[in-house]
């Protein structure tokens, strides 16, 4: 079983490596991106029957800085 952990900074912390992009986009003449926010997928190959809180606990313990950053688990 896989599944995919979306992690993304929570709205209101600053996203330099965003803003870099955002930047960088403009100056290749992409005028029309407002805003970018960049975050992390990490893939899990997991045993079959995998509990999907387990994934849970491994976020909160160690995937994800809860002060600063969200997440998402999806099956893939």
């Amino acid at each position: 079983m896989k599944v995919a952990v979306t992690v993304m900074l929570k709205n209101g912390v600053l996203d330099p490596q965003g803003e870099a992009v955002r930047s960088a986009l403009l100056g290749l003449g992409f005028f029309d991106v407002k805003g970018v926010r960049q975050g992390k997928v990490i893939e899990l190959d997991l045993a079959d029957g995998t509990d999907l809180n387990e994934v849970d606990e491994m976020c909160k313990q160690l995937l994800v800085n809860s002060v600063i950053e969200s997440y998402t688990v999806e099956s893939i």
